[in-house]
């Protein structure tokens, strides 16, 4: 599922990021942050007229606003994380 689809409060890892629908600016922002495949994600709150808008992401300890169309570019896993061989 799509970040923006995660149900609030609700821990996820990351499994893959389009990272061809962001430009690099945005895909360097977003990586300073730490976000990356496996990292754990909690969407915290929708923001905007009708929850529209940012979200706020908790991405490991750190919480960050982040824009819509960003956090529709990331799939997540509620399921525990699996072994990477």
């Amino acid at each position: 599922m799509r970040l923006t689809d995660l149900p609030l409060r609700q821990p996820a890892f990351v499994e893959t990021i389009d990272w061809e629908s962001l430009s690099s600016v945005e895909g360097q922002r977003l990586r300073e942050f730490g976000l990356c495949e496996g990292a754990s994600v909690e969407a915290l709150h929708h923001g905007g007229l009708l929850g529209r808008g940012p979200l706020a992401v908790k991405i490991g300890r750190m919480t960050v606003a982040m824009r819509r169309n960003h956090a529709a570019a990331v799939e997540v896993s509620t399921g525990p994380q699996e072994a990477q061989s």
